[in-house]
Order: C-alpha cells, then structure tokens, then sequence
C-alpha cells in the first residue's frame, strides 16, 4: 500500500510541475511540437517526467503486493495530491468542498489500508490474458467512436475509455507470470499492457484537449478503479482482511467518490489573474 500512496504522490505532483513548466514556456512561437521542445527544456517538467516514470514502478511494485481495488483507489487519489500542490505552488485557490474532498479521499484510503488484504494468489486463466487483450483493442475503437461525438459526450468517452485502458494495465501486471523473454514474447498479457497503456495515454491526452477536464476526469477515475477492481475480486482472488470487507468496500467507493469531487484537477490549473473592472461610459 506504500508503493500505492508513493505512486499517486508522483503522479499527482508530476502533473503539477508540468503544468508550471508548460506555462513558463507558454506564449512563444510555433505550434505543439515547438511547446514541447520548449517544455523539456525546463528542469520542471524533466522533473515531472522522472516522477512520472517512478510513480510507474512503484505502481508496478503496487499491483503485485496488494490488492487491484487498493492500487486503483490510490492512483485515483493522485487527484488529491495534485490539488493540495497546486494550491500550494500553483497558488490555486481550493473551496471548502474540495479541502473536504481531500479529507474524504485520506479518509477512504486509510479505510483501504485497513482492510486490505494480501493480492490474490489465482494467476488467472488463459482466457481471461486474451480477454484483456481484445479489451486493449476496444479501448482503442471506443476511442475512435469517442472522437465523433459532441463535445461533453466525447469527454466522457474519450476520459471513460484512457481509464479502461490504465485499467487494462493494471490487470496485465499481474497476469504476467514470468519474466524470461521467451515467457514474456508468448504471454498475451504483455501486449495487452503495451497496446491498453499506449491507447489510454493517447486517448487522456485527446480528451483534455478536445473537451471538459472535469468530465474527463470524472471518466478516467470510473474508468481505472471499478472494472479492474471487480476482475481482480472475482478472477484473481483479491480479498480483504476477515470481517473488514465492509470497510474495503466503503473505503473504496468513499475514495473515489473523493477523488470525483476534485475531477477538476485532472489537468492542473492554472488560477486567473483579476483583472480590475473597466467600465465603459455611456
């Protein structure tokens, strides 16, 4: 559960350093690729980057020590973190309802930690490495059917079908039960790993461009936690302590209800400057 909370404080403050260095940059000349050349030459958003890559491993190390429920709870918190940074560096101003989102997220996260047991010990069937597969493929095909529908419709989409896509990857790491190259090569899991996570991260990025952050997000975090967390608690053996289910349970649907509330901070914003009134005379 460390390498879960770990990974959700690189996530989240990634998004934030990034976000600072994108605006440090922001106003030149050139298009997308020329911001982006610009941006990595910024020692935030490299920053950003290699907590990105960190956060990725200890989610990695999550997913094989603890239960899918747990680590997607935790990765849906990184919302949180990013609020609380942004406020902090970002100097973006967070109301009373989402100070209490914050509160509601740790408090379903430390009910989490409470009642979660060890991951399940069933390595799951062949078909099940196939299945998520052809999902890989699905996430891709919501995608494209996504990018045609008005704009809050294709928000929801496009965010709803990059967190099917994480959660493809969340499953894939436990299905892969070796890690010698012949064993990787044939394991179809793999593939479903490479093909959901390339897919999510393109479709993420589509949906805060093309549509509402907020209603994105709001996909991405139904999309990474329930599906994954369901498949690892029927196929892959994922339980929790003895007589604590109904903690895991409340603690699961109290941190990501949480982490909804602050679906605004799916892309870290940046707060306005006021600008004085101007009256016009009449």
């Amino acid at each position: 559960m460390v390498c879960a909370l770990g990974a959700a404080v690189c996530f989240g403050t990634a998004t934030v350093l990034q976000a600072m260095a994108a605006r440090a940059v922001a106003g030149g000349p050139g298009g997308d690729v020329a911001l982006l050349w610009r941006a990595l030459r910024q020692w935030r958003y490299l920053v950003g980057l290699g907590m990105d890559g960190l956060g990725f491993l200890l989610q990695i190390i999550a997913l094989r020590s603890v239960p899918i429920y747990a680590v997607g709870a935790a990765l849906a918190a990184s919302l949180a973190v990013t609020a609380v940074v942004a406020a902090r560096l970002l100097r973006v101003r967070l109301s009373r309802l989402e100070w209490a989102a914050v509160g509601v997220v740790c408090a379903g996260l430390a009910l989490l930690g409470l009642a979660s047991g060890a991951e399940g010990d069933e390595g799951g069937q062949v078909w099940l490495k196939w299945a998520m597969l052809a999902a890989a493929f699905g996430v891709l095909l919501l995608g494209a059917a996504g990018g045609r529908l008005p704009e809050r419709g294709r928000a929801l989409a496009l965010g709803l079908g990059a967190g099917l896509g994480f959660g493809v990857v969340e499953v894939a790491v436990r299905l892969i039960d070796g890690l010698t190259p012949g064993a990787l090569v044939t394991n179809p899991a793999v593939y479903a790993l490479l093909l959901g996570g390339g897919a999510a991260f393109l479709l993420l990025t589509s949906a805060l461009q093309r549509g509402s952050v907020t209603t994105a997000t709001a996909g991405l975090v139904l999309g990474e936690t329930v599906a994954p967390a369901l498949i690892g608690v029927v196929w892959l053996g994922d339980r929790t302590r003895p007589g604590l289910g109904w903690a895991a349970v409340l603690g699961f649907a109290v941190a990501v209800a949480g982490a909804l509330a602050l679906s605004r901070f799916g892309e870290a914003p940046v707060e306005r400057e006021e600008r004085p009134e101007v009256r016009t005379p009449r």
